[in-house]
């Protein structure tokens, strides 16, 4: 039994499937699926079911990769213990970012990273947040910058900062003479969402019940569209199909009236996301963390209320 064999049926586990599985590992798919019934003929147990589009796993197998998960992660944790007695400020950092905020948080932070600490360059990785807390258990990031509410995770979080939500709606509208939106006339409209998986969407639905309530058939709101990234929604929203909500670092500048699309606020109490780095607590560069809280304090994001060291 080896840590790479682990390291594969956790992966086949999660994507309930060989290819992409093997695709995650970068591997071939040859190479996984030999590794994998390896391990199943020297343990002598099926741990997973194929036949179909999706694999399954058995229910034994479904203990032996929970116990495959947290052996990886004690592994991730002895390689960091070994580091302990090295400058935690030294040394790549791989730091994961869920798509919503990376367009807006990573040009100031990476410029901000470069100026104070050259000696400790950002490895980024963009994804989903169940996706970046995975990659965490795995040893395969260090940190992950993300918006709250999280699933449970047991890891350690700080606060970096809270973003209010802004409404963005075409040049022509006729909201654009107001100086605010009420959360609740959004009901009235076409609305853009991104599509299931990004959590700002959970976010937006979470933080504005009236849009929970109404995007589901039958509740009043006019309809719905999906989009897969903000910047395509920007675009759909400009094309005059409807309205969408962004959140408020991703637009430079609130009062534009330059462009195809115009921005406003909402009526208070505005609907915000608290957005927040996460790290293993075993993980033993704390001071690496620290450093890139401080970084965050100092970059400047519109409309964004950044946290003192502490808050959480």
């Amino acid at each position: 039994m080896t840590l790479t064999e682990l390291k594969y049926i956790v992966a086949v586990a999660r994507a309930k499937h060989f290819g992409h599985a093997a695709e995650a590992c970068y591997v071939a798919q040859p190479t996984l699926s030999v590794a994998i019934k390896k391990l199943e003929d020297e343990l002598g147990v099926v741990l997973f079911e194929r036949g179909g589009a999706e694999i399954s796993v058995t229910p034994l197998g479904a203990q032996i990769v929970a116990q495959a998960e947290r052996v990886l992660e004690q592994t991730a944790a002895i390689k960091e213990l070994a580091k302990q007695n090295k400058d935690p400020l030294a040394g790549p950092l791989r730091l994961g970012v869920i798509y919503t905020i990376g367009p807006s948080l990573l040009p100031p932070l990476v410029k901000g990273m470069i100026a104070k600490l050259p000696q400790m360059p950002l490895i980024l990785q963009e994804n989903f947040t169940v996706r970046l807390l995975e990659m965490l258990r795995q040893g395969e990031l260090d940190a992950a910058i993300m918006a709250l509410p999280l699933p449970e995770h047991g890891m350690a979080m700080q606060a970096l900062y809270d973003e209010p939500f802004v409404v963005a709606m075409p040049q022509q509208h006729a909201w654009t003479g107001r100086q605010s939106i009420p959360a609740d006339d959004l009901k009235t409209e076409n609305m853009l969402l991104l599509g299931n998986g990004h959590c700002f969407r959970d976010q937006v639905l979470e933080v504005c019940p009236e849009m929970a309530r109404f995007s589901s058939p039958g509740n009043g709101m006019q309809r719905t569209f999906e989009g897969s990234s903000l910047e395509t929604i920007r675009h759909m929203v400009a094309s005059g199909i409807g309205l969408t909500v962004l959140p408020r670092a991703s637009v430079p500048d609130l009062d534009t009236t330059d462009g195809m699309l115009r921005f406003r606020r909402f009526d208070a109490p505005e609907p915000s996301r608290r957005v927040v780095i996460v790290w293993r607590k075993s993980f033993t560069r704390k001071a690496a963390i620290d450093a890139i809280c401080e970084v965050v304090r100092d970059c400047e994001l519109p409309g964004v209320s950044t946290l003192c060291l502490g808050d959480k």
